[in-house]
């Protein structure tokens, strides 16, 4: 995954949150956030899709932290439909910052595949400073949405062409309501099978650029 990863413990607001730390090769110029899919039907911070976009992110020099949500794993508490994740990511952002100042005082970059693009969305909405870049892949956020949203122009939006999770018809209309570009994978499906490689590419061009 990385040249070293480091298992971690967060407080949540449910109690604790299994996390780790993906550490870049060089020195770290910033972090990144990327979450997983629905902690109901399997997601956990290890699925290949968050694994290929925290690759893309360490290959750039951001620590990534891949967090647990609530019920996965060793993470305490129940699943809450995003409104008590996005405040757990409040909260590990906080706690984040008093253990590496230096690296939060960065750039920083939120990314969410699934229903973990719902609280990256959200979270990106709730914070004051602002992250660099969000990426969101199989867009559900409508799905799970709680608060008035804002979204950035130059949001990152993936989407497989024959996605059956979360079909395509549903993230156009979530990207229409922004006026957002999507970026779709022809005859890809929800997790992108075979398309792992291109998209890290995607996503490590789109961060390249906005890191700059």
């Amino acid at each position: 995954m990385s040249s070293r990863t480091e298992h971690i413990t967060f407080k949540g607001h449910a109690g604790d949150m299994d996390c780790v730390l993906d550490w870049p090769d060089q020195t770290a110029r910033g972090w990144a956030l990327v979450l997983h899919p629905h902690p109901l039907h399997g997601g956990t911070r290890d699925n290949k899709v968050v694994t290929t976009i925290a690759r893309a992110c360490t290959r750039l020099g951001l620590l990534t932290v891949r967090p647990n949500f609530r019920g996965v794993g060793k993470s305490e508490g129940e699943f809450d439909r995003a409104q008590g994740e996005t405040a757990d990511m409040q909260a590990l952002m906080e706690q984040l910052q008093r253990l590496h100042p230096e690296i939060t005082a960065g750039p920083w970059v939120v990314a969410g595949f699934s229903f973990g693009s719902a609280v990256a969305a959200q979270l990106h909405s709730a914070v004051t400073r602002k992250p660099q870049a969000l990426v969101l892949a199989g867009t559900a956020v409508q799905r799970f949405r709680f608060m008035e949203l804002d979204m950035p122009k130059d949001a990152l939006l993936i989407h497989g062409e024959k996605d059956d999770v979360v079909p395509l018809a549903e993230a156009m209309d979530f990207a229409r309501e922004f006026q957002l570009p999507v970026m779709v994978l022809p005859d890809a499906e929800h997790f992108f099978h075979g398309r792992l490689v291109e998209l890290r590419s995607i996503v490590e061009r789109h961060l390249a650029a906005a890191l700059l």
